[in-house]
């Protein structure tokens, strides 16, 4: 690359241009002390010495000078009289290696975009015609008026109301279960509750258990459960219940 076998002769420095930009990073070189003109006279004589313009090392220079010129000119004005010094020197230095760093990075994503498109350009195609293809006029065949006229006189007809009957919920009264519990339970003192729902829908078994709740509120039963998920005891309250069965009661 030009810019790094870029050799300087100055008053203040003389060797490599990267070994220049190293050492004012390091602050081990007073910028200020730098003939920013000559760097750019070397640069230009280098760079006539090439048959064709090297549009890569331009940018790449115009960058380096750029900030070069920025640091030079914050050094060379006291801070509390430079109108635009916002950062300080160590700040000014570390920018100038940010922005270098991101050039480079850039300039290395472009050849790896160029190669990609140098490697693989014959693998793309277009999908469908050329954008300036003829497009086909598609011609509708001879029609029947009185057919036409007929299927226009199905589309204006009102559809028929869908049924919801298959929809609808028949929830038996709770009266019905609330009879059967009072029944079951004059014959027999306790009476399990799975048991004697067995064979019935889930609509019908929670009708049944809110005919349950209804009981139990007007004191008319006894709710009792082993344990969680354990069968369910119904007795009526005028009968004793059997404590060592029970563990908890509703």
């Amino acid at each position: 690359m030009i810019v790094r076998e870029l050799e300087l002769d100055l008053d203040a420095f003389e060797g490599p241009f990267d070994l220049l930009l190293t050492l004012v990073l390091k602050d081990e070189l007073d910028l200020s002390e730098i003939d920013v003109a000559g760097i750019v006279v070397a640069f230009v004589e280098r760079l006539a010495e090439r048959e064709r313009l090297d549009l890569d090392a331009c940018g790449e220079f115009l960058v380096l000078v750029a900030a070069l010129l920025e640091l030079k000119a914050r050094g060379l004005f006291p801070e509390e009289e430079a109108e635009l010094a916002e950062l300080e020197p160590e700040e000014a230095a570390e920018e100038l290696a940010r922005r270098l760093a991101e050039y480079r990075r850039m300039k290395e994503a472009a050849a790896w975009l160029a190669d990609r498109l140098a490697s693989e350009g014959d693998r793309y195609f277009r999908l469908g015609p050329a954008p300036l293809a003829p497009k086909p006029e598609r011609r509708l065949a001879d029609q029947d008026p009185a057919q036409l006229a007929e299927v226009i006189r199905l589309l204006a007809a009102e559809p028929p109301t869908p049924s919801l009957a298959h929809m609808a919920l028949q929830f038996p009264p709770v009266t019905q279960f609330v009879e059967r519990f009072r029944a079951l339970l004059r014959r027999r003192s306790r009476i399990d509750f799975d048991q004697e729902l067995a064979g019935l829908s889930r609509v019908e078994q929670a009708v049944a258990f809110l005919a349950l709740l209804d009981l139990r509120r007007n004191g008319e039963i006894a709710i009792e459960q082993a344990a969680p998920f354990a069968p369910i005891r119904i007795s009526r309250t005028d009968v004793e219940r059997d404590n060592s069965w029970t563990v908890r009661s509703a």
